[in-house]
């Protein structure tokens, strides 16, 4: 695996201090330059240029949420992970909608971030579980009535990438999918993309959504 080149911006030391020594434990995660507001994180940005910017959205200067779009205009192959204490569905959508690649909760487990982190550097969507689960239930309050449309697209699958994007929808990470499918993350990589060019999704939500449009899956499982 290459080497990934990462940045942080937190306005909070001790919680910057402890990511930053998360991740320098990874042999295959350089932390380059580290932020404590928006400004900051901007300035590392234009000069360090980094795979990935892991960055909060509360913060002095200029928050997370607008300084994704002055980061992508600086540095357009700099993917930004959002990790935020703010877990409702507003924030996921405002942040995927400015360009994040990724959200994940600060009470999230390492290994999700990792894994956020490991997908963002390969162009990836990720959300956290439980944000995830957030979304969508929003989602299906709004369009639970709505009529279930035609599968053309999706029976173009494959039976393992069917079994693959049932996991996906599930909210399973990569990883979880290889241990639940006995094969390599690589495989699942490979389903992945595949499942994404036939149907025109890679964002996780998005296939949720896609899901339960076509009546993949019952929407009352995602109710309260």
């Amino acid at each position: 695996m290459n080497v990934i080149r990462v940045a942080l911006a937190d306005d909070h030391n001790i919680l910057r201090e402890g990511l930053s020594m998360l991740l320098r434990k990874q042999d295959y995660i350089e932390v380059v330059a580290e932020a404590s507001d928006g400004n900051e994180a901007l300035s590392i940005v234009r000069q360090h240029r980094p795979d990935v910017l892991l960055m909060d959205i509360a913060m002095p200067e200029i928050n997370g949420l607008k300084a994704i779009g002055m980061v992508h205009a600086i540095a357009p192959e700099t993917k930004v992970v959002i990790l935020s204490s703010y877990e409702k569905d507003a924030y996921v959508h405002q942040a995927l909608d400015a360009g994040a690649i990724g959200y994940v909760i600060k009470g999230a487990s390492s290994v999700e971030l990792l894994e956020a982190i490991r997908n963002a550097a390969k162009g990836k969507f990720f959300l956290s579980s439980q944000v995830q689960a957030d979304v969508i239930h929003s989602y299906v309050k709004n369009h639970k009535k709505d009529q279930p449309k035609p599968r053309d697209s999706y029976n173009q699958l494959s039976d393992r990438e069917k079994q693959v994007f049932s996991l996906l929808i599930e909210g399973n990470t990569g990883t979880k999918i290889a241990e639940i499918l006995c094969i390599s993350s690589k495989t699942v990589d490979k389903h992945r993309a595949s499942i994404s060019r036939k149907i025109g999704i890679d964002n996780p939500v998005k296939m949720v959504q896609y899901a339960i449009r076509h009546g993949l899956i019952d929407p009352s499982i995602w109710e309260d």
